[in-house]
């Protein structure tokens, strides 16, 4: 049976309003599923209304609405959580204690799940040490609050093979069409500025989201052990330069490349912690980021989701460039 064929179902989606969990949504939604998308009360639901997703509100930090949330369902991909807060207990809290509370109601349902997919992060694994990729299954080295905060997650999402059908996708730097992270420096770039974090030839592995969207319909659709955990990445390893180099493609610019020095890049993220604490909102450069910006191989490798689910990257990054920059222009970000 093919992945087109896979039966009807019921899948919740967390973090559907964000990037790649909108991404998630849509596909499920074209292949003729039922997308429940699980949502803030605040959170902006108007393109998952356009795909006809059901509309659930819940906390996952508290727990409360998430029996309510999960009734029906037959399956859940569970892609919300924070990149940056404030404190590493902030990041525990949600990362780690929002995947507990929904863990625990998918186990008090009257019937089984299909599968759990967890979307964890190559910083929760660890980076390279010398430039090949590590395997899935080596110690586990992650150098920052958010790194550890995934991990734990990824643990207690493991832990629950034998009771529940879980899987675990661990992307890299993740690009595309809606997200706003990556935008800033597609948008340095067409200032003319190519600015990177240490060396401009230390390198990365990357996945286009509507790809990492695919793996994750895969995982939900094809059979595979309980308790499997895979990287996605587009087979490609990139130096800094290249990436910047081909953005600057995409965009039809030149620049220059700078290279941000370590030590300006530690002030420059205890500038922006100060400016954080002052406005009360959390930040994505900080001292403890800079443990990870100054690894060297921020790499991976598919070969595990290749071989087992049959999966296969369609988009290289000078096409998903041009998507992203058609999209931001579209868009009215560019």
């Amino acid at each position: 049976m093919s992945d087109e064929d896979a039966k009807p179902m019921r899948v919740l989606v967390t973090g559907a309003s964000g990037f790649l969990g909108s991404h998630v949504a849509d596909l499920l939604a074209e292949r003729g599923h039922t997308v429940r998308a699980l949502v803030r009360a605040t959170s902006r639901t108007t393109h998952l209304q356009s795909i006809g997703a059901e509309i659930a509100i819940a906390s996952l930090e508290t727990g409360a609405g998430l029996d309510d949330a999960l009734d029906g369902v037959d399956a859940i991909v569970h892609s919300a959580g924070v990149v940056k807060a404030r404190t590493a207990e902030d990041f525990h809290q949600v990362n780690v204690g929002g995947t507990i509370h929904l863990l625990d109601a998918a186990e008090r349902m009257n019937t089984p799940l299909e599968r759990f997919v967890f979307i964890s992060s190559l910083a929760a694994h660890g980076f390279s040490q010398d430039g090949a990729p590590r395997s899935v299954d080596a110690p586990a080295q992650p150098v920052t609050h958010y790194g550890r905060s995934k991990m734990a997650a990824e643990e207690e999402v493991r832990q629950r093979a034998e009771r529940l059908a879980v899987s675990v996708i661990r992307p890299p730097a993740i690009y595309g069409p809606r997200d706003g992270e990556m935008f800033n420096f597609f948008k340095m770039v067409k200032m003319g500025l190519r600015g990177y974090m240490g060396s401009p030839d230390n390198t990365l592995s990357l996945i286009y989201g509507p790809d990492c969207a695919q793996a994750v319909y895969l995982t939900l659709t094809k059979p595979h052990p309980s308790g499997s955990v895979f990287f996605v990445e587009d087979g490609r390893v990139y130096t800094q330069r290249e990436f910047g180099q081909i953005v600057a493609d995409s965009l039809g610019v030149s620049g220059i490349d700078v290279a941000v020095p370590m030590p300006i890049l530690r002030a420059a993220a205890a500038g922006s912690e100060l400016w954080g604490k002052l406005s009360g909102k959390a930040v994505m450069l900080t001292r403890d980021k800079v443990n990870e910006l100054r690894e060297p191989y921020l790499v991976c490798s598919s070969a595990d989701i290749r071989e087992t689910l049959g999966w296969q990257p369609e988009v290289q990054l000078e096409e998903g460039a041009r998507r992203c920059v058609a999209w931001y222009r579209q868009e009215g970000w560019l």
